[in-house]
C-alpha cells in the first residue's frame, strides 16, 4: 500500500495547527506563565505526533535519513512529551502552587524523559530494516528490542490515560467554573479515547506473539481513537483558557454592533477634539469603548437640543404597549432623532430641562440602539406623539 496523504489525519492536523498558530501570540507576550508555556507545549507535542504519524510523513523520513522506521522514535517521543505535559497541566489546575507539586510535576518530566530515553536507546537496540508504514508495531510485535519499543511506548501512555482519567474523575465534582468544567469532560473523553487505543494495541500485538492475525485491530481500529484522543485532550486544555476570550468577544462585538444604529445617528454631533481613529484591526474592546464614549459624548453635546416634554409623551405612547425598557429605548430614539435634527439647524429646545431626558437615554442606550432599527415603529409613534402635540398646541 502506497503511503498518502489521509483526510483523517488532516482534519485534526490542521484543526491542532491552527489552534497552536493562535496560542503563539499569547505565548510569545506571556512566555513567562508556566500555564501559557505548558498549553503551548501541549499543543506543539500534539500537532507533532500527528504530523509524524501521517504516512506520506512517516515514507519521507525513511527516505530523507535512509533509516528504515525512524519515524517510531520520533513520534513516540513527542507521544511521551505530550503525555508529561498533560499529567503536570492537570496537577497546576488541581492543587495550588506548592513546594510538593512543584516535585511531583519534576518527577513526571524525569520519568517520561527516561522513558523518551528507553525507546531511543530499544530502536537503535533493535533490528528493523523493513520499513513498515501502517502496521509497524503488529509487524515487529516479536523482534528483540522492537518488542520492548513498542511494549514501551504503549504502557507508558496507557499508564498515563489512566492516571490521568482517575485524576479528572477525582476531580470533576468540585469543579465549579463551567469552561474548567467543560475542559475537564473534553479530556477526560479524550483520555478514555487513548485507553481503547491502547488496549486495542495491546491485544493486537499479544495476539502475534500467539500466531493469530488481528492486524486490523492495530491498523484500522486504533489509529482513529488516538486522532479523537489528540483532539479532545487539547480541546480540554484549551476551554478553560479560549472560553472565557471568546466569550468576552462574542459579547464585546454583539455590543459593538448593537450600538451601531445609534452611533450613526449622533456622529452628526462634532466633538470638541477629535477622536483618535481606530482601523478594523485594532482590539474589538478598545472599538467598543471608542464607540461608546463618542455616543456618550454626543449625548452630553446634544442636551440642550433635547425635549423633555418631546421624551415623556414618547415614553407615554410607548409604554401602552411595550415593556418599560423598551419604552424607554423607543422614546429615546425619537428624542435624539428631533435633537440631532435641532442640532443641525442649530436652534437648541426651550421646553423645560432637558437633563432627566439626557439622563434616561444615557441610561438606556442599548435599548435606544436596538430601537432605532425599527423604524417603522419609531416613526409611527413619533407622528402620533407629535399630532397630539400640535392637536394640544392649538386648543
Amino acid at each position: 500500500m502506497s503511503p498518502h496523504f489521509h483526510v483523517p489525519y488532516l482534519l485534526p492536523t490542521v484543526l491542532l495547527a491552527i489552534a497552536l498558530a493562535f496560542k503563539a501570540p499569547t505565548f510569545f507576550r506571556a512566555w513567562r506563565d508556566p500555564d501559557v508555556r505548558a498549553t503551548t507545549l501541549l499543543l506543539t507535542w500534539a500537532t507533532a505526533v500527528l504530523i509524524v504519524i501521517t504516512p506520506i510523513n512517516i515514507h519521507r523520513l525513511n527516505v530523507l535519513t535512509g533509516v528504515p522506521n525512524i519515524a517510531a522514535p520520533w513520534a513516540y517521543s513527542f507521544l511521551t512529551a505530550f503525555n508529561a505535559t498533560g499529567l503536570t497541566m492537570i496537577i497546576r489546575w488541581r492543587e495550588a502552587p506548592s513546594e510538593g507539586r512543584r516535585r511531583r510535576m519534576i518527577r513526571i518530566y524525569w520519568i517520561y524523559a527516561a522513558i523518551g530515553v528507553g525507546l531511543w536507546a530499544t530502536f537503535l537496540l533493535a533490528h528493523a530494516p523493513e520499513p513498515r508504514i501502517y502496521d509497524l508495531d503488529t509487524y515487529y510485535a516479536g523482534t528483540p528490542w522492537m518488542r520492548e519499543h513498542i511494549l514501551l511506548y504503549v504502557l507508558a501512555h496507557m499508564v498515563s490515560s489512566l492516571v490521568a482519567t482517575y485524576m479528572l474523575w477525582r476531580w470533576l465534582p468540585e469543579v465549579t467554573n463551567r469552561w474548567l468544567k467543560t475542559g475537564v469532560i473534553f479530556l477526560q473523553l479524550g483520555f478514555a479515547s487513548g485507553l481503547v487505543f491502547d488496549v486495542t494495541k495491546l491485544i493486537a500485538v499479544g495476539a502475534r506473539w500467539f500466531g493469530v492475525d488481528l492486524d486490523l485491530l492495530s491498523t484500522k481500529a486504533a489509529p482513529p481513537f488516538a486522532l479523537v484522543e489528540a483532539i479532545l485532550v487539547a480541546l480540554g486544555f484549551i476551554a478553560p483558557q479560549a472560553g472565557p476570550v471568546l466569550q468576552r468577544w462574542s459579547r464585546d462585538q454583539r455590543d459593538y454592533w448593537r450600538l451601531r444604529s445609534l452611533w450613526r445617528v449622533v456622529r452628526v454631533v462634532k466633538p470638541a477634539a477629535v477622536a483618535a481613529r481606530l482601523g478594523f484591526w485594532a482590539p474589538l474592546d478598545l472599538r467598543l469603548m471608542q464607540r461608546q464614549q463618542r455616543i456618550h459624548d454626543a449625548l452630553r453635546l446634544l442636551a440642550p437640543y433635547l425635549d423633555q416634554g418631546l421624551y415623556r409623551h414618547a415614553y407615554e405612547a410607548a409604554a401602552a404597549a411595550h415593556g418599560a425598557d423598551e419604552a424607554h429605548g423607543i422614546a429615546g430614539a425619537i428624542a435624539i432623532e428631533a435633537a440631532t435634527d435641532a442640532y443641525r439647524n442649530a436652534t437648541p429646545t426651550s421646553s423645560g430641562q432637558p437633563q432627566q431626558a439626557a439622563t434616561d437615554i444615557a441610561d438606556h442606550i442599548d435599548a435606544v440602539s436596538r430601537a432605532l432599527y425599527r423604524a417603522r415603529l419609531i416613526g409611527s409613534i413619533r407622528q402620533q406623539v407629535t399630532s397630539t402635540e400640535s392637536v394640544t398646541a392649538h386648543a
